[in-house]
């Protein structure tokens, strides 16, 4: 019989080491006090839960500056479109596709906005670090070093990238 690996201690980039916790206990599906956990990790604490706040909220004031510049790139990007009516068909293809290009970069700024208030939203909730889908836990690593945006476990997000 081989003996049990010795627990493994990993280095959190918001500061300190994730200890290893107990297992959960399968039990009452009440909502929980604190962000959920996968089994073998330890409960989110309250600095924990105010440093991934502190992300999300510079991420947002970040992304709220850079959406204001986009904006006003595209309505630039507008106003000229108009001075050019001696544009040849090359000179207003570049013009469409600069607006066009803006058009996306602006949507995905503002997705990732969406994004960073929702789960601004779920921590206040009580209900960050639970997969919206099945409700199983997400993981402190996922969320902390992969997305903090993240709202659905690997299965579930497996699943949706398949289908």
């Amino acid at each position: 019989m081989v003996p049990p690996a010795p627990p493994v201690q990993v280095i959190n980039p918001i500061g300190g080491a994730i200890p290893t916790v107990r297992k959960a206990v399968p039990g009452k599906k009440a909502a929980p006090k604190h962000p959920v956990v996968q089994e073998d990790e330890s409960n989110w604490t309250k600095t924990e839960i105010n440093q991934v706040r502190k992300i999300l909220e510079r991420e947002a004031a970040e992304l709220i500056s850079e959406i204001a510049v986009f904006e006003e790139n595209f309505h630039s990007l507008i106003v000229e479109s108009g001075e050019g009516a001696g544009d040849d068909q090359a000179d207003a293809g570049t013009k469409t596709f600069e607006r066009e290009q803006e058009i996306s970069l602006l949507s995905n700024k503002q997705d990732l906005l969406d994004q960073t208030r929702h789960a601004l939203d779920r921590i206040e909730q009580g209900t960050y670090g639970r997969c919206e889908n099945c409700g199983r836990q997400i993981g402190k690593l996922r969320l902390i070093e992969a997305n903090p945006r993240a709202t659905l476990c690997m299965p579930c997000r497996e699943r949706e990238d398949r289908s």
